[in-house]
C-alpha cells in the first residue's frame, strides 16, 4: 500500500512539473513578447517627444524626460543605459524597433541593444546593436534573410542614415573583432545562431551610404562587451533565479500543506485562493529563470 501511494505521489510531482514546464513555454514564446511590446510603446512614445522637442526653440522646450535625451543625442553622446537612442527599421525583414542604449540582459528585454563603446548610428566607425532572436519581441528572428544591398535605416536625434548590407557571417561569442572600429561608416548586428541556441553569433555588417555626422570630440569609443568579453548574447545570473523559485516553492508547499486535514471543499477553494499568488512569484522566477538559457538571445 506504501509503495503505491509513493508511485501516485510521484506521478502527481511529474504532472505538476510538466504543466510548470509548460507555463514556461508560454512564458518565453508569448508572455516575454508583451513584455517588449509594452516596453517598446513606452521607449517609442519617449522618443517621439525628443525628436520632436528636438526641433523647438530651447527656450520654449519643456523640462521633460526627453529634455535630458535630447541633450545628449544631439550632442552625439549616448544616454544612460536603457535610454531610447535611434528607431531601426529593416523593411527586408518587416523589423520597426526601438534601440536602446546598452546589451545587458535588462537592456536587451526592452529591444535591440546599442553596444557601449561603439559609434552612434550615423557617426564615423563602426556601430554595433545587438538584439533578441527567440525570444521579448525576436526583433532579429529573421536576420539571416538579409542579403548585400538590403537597406537598415535608422532615425536619430542627429537624422535619417540609411545603411546598405554588405555581407554577413557566423563567428564565435568570444570574437568581439567584429565590433572593431573601421575607417568606413559600418553597422554590425550581432544575434545569437542558430535560433534557440547561443553557441555561435550571427554577424550583419552594413555600410553607411548616407553622409555621416561629425563624431563627439570625446576619445575614440573602446567597445564594451560586457564582464564575459563576449558578444551579447551570454547567460545571466543565477541568484535571482534561486531566491524566486524557492519563494514559489515555499509558498506552493505552504498552501498544499496547511489545508490537507479540511473538508474537501474547504481544501480546494483554499487551492483556488493560492493559485494567484503562486502564478505571481512563478511569473518572476520565469522572468529571472529566462536569462539563464541560450535561448534567452
Amino acid at each position: 500500500m506504501g509503495f503505491w501511494r509513493v508511485v501516485g505521489a510521484f506521478g502527481r510531482l511529474l504532472v505538476v512539473l510538466g504543466v510548470i514546464v509548460l507555463l514556461f513555454v508560454v512564458y518565453l514564446l508569448w508572455g516575454t513578447g508583451i513584455s517588449e511590446s509594452s516596453h517598446q510603446h513606452a521607449l517609442r512614445t519617449e522618443f517621439g517627444q525628443a525628436l520632436r522637442q528636438d526641433h523647438r526653440s530651447p527656450s520654449t522646450a519643456p523640462t521633460t524626460a526627453a529634455s535630458s535625451l535630447v541633450r545628449e543625442l544631439a550632442s552625439g553622446n549616448a544616454p544612460a543605459n536603457g535610454q531610447p537612442i535611434a528607431i531601426i527599421d529593416i523593411p527586408r525583414i518587416g523589423l520597426d524597433k526601438v534601440v536602446v542604449q546598452g546589451t545587458s540582459t535588462d537592456d536587451l528585454h526592452l529591444g535591440p541593444g546599442h553596444y557601449d563603446g561603439t559609434p552612434l548610428p550615423g557617426q564615423p566607425g563602426n556601430v554595433g546593436i545587438a538584439g533578441h532572436r527567440t525570444t521579448f519581441g525576436a526583433p532579429f528572428y529573421n536576420l539571416n534573410e538579409l542579403s548585400p544591398g538590403d537597406p537598415v535605416i535608422l532615425t536619430t536625434l542627429q537624422g535619417t542614415f540609411t545603411y546598405s548590407v554588405v555581407s554577413s557571417q557566423v563567428v564565435s561569442p568570444s570574437d568581439t573583432s567584429v565590433l572593431e572600429q573601421t575607417p568606413t561608416p559600418m553597422l554590425t548586428l550581432t544575434t545569437c545562431n542558430p535560433r534557440f541556441s547561443a553557441s555561435e553569433r550571427l554577424i550583419v555588417e552594413a555600410r553607411l551610404s548616407t553622409t555621416p555626422v561629425p563624431a563627439p570630440s570625446s576619445p575614440a569609443p573602446t567597445p564594451q562587451t560586457g564582464s564575459s568579453g563576449e558578444l551579447a548574447g551570454s547567460q545571466g545570473p543565477w541568484a535571482g533565479a534561486l531566491e524566486w523559485g524557492i519563494a514559489t516553492l515555499a509558498l506552493a508547499i505552504a498552501i498544499w500543506m496547511v489545508p490537507r486535514r479540511r473538508p474537501r471543499l474547504m481544501r480546494w477553494s483554499a487551492y483556488a485562493v493560492g493559485i494567484l499568488p503562486v502564478l505571481v512569484l512563478l511569473y518572476f522566477f520565469f522572468e529571472n529563470l529566462s536569462p539563464l538559457l541560450p535561448a534567452s538571445y
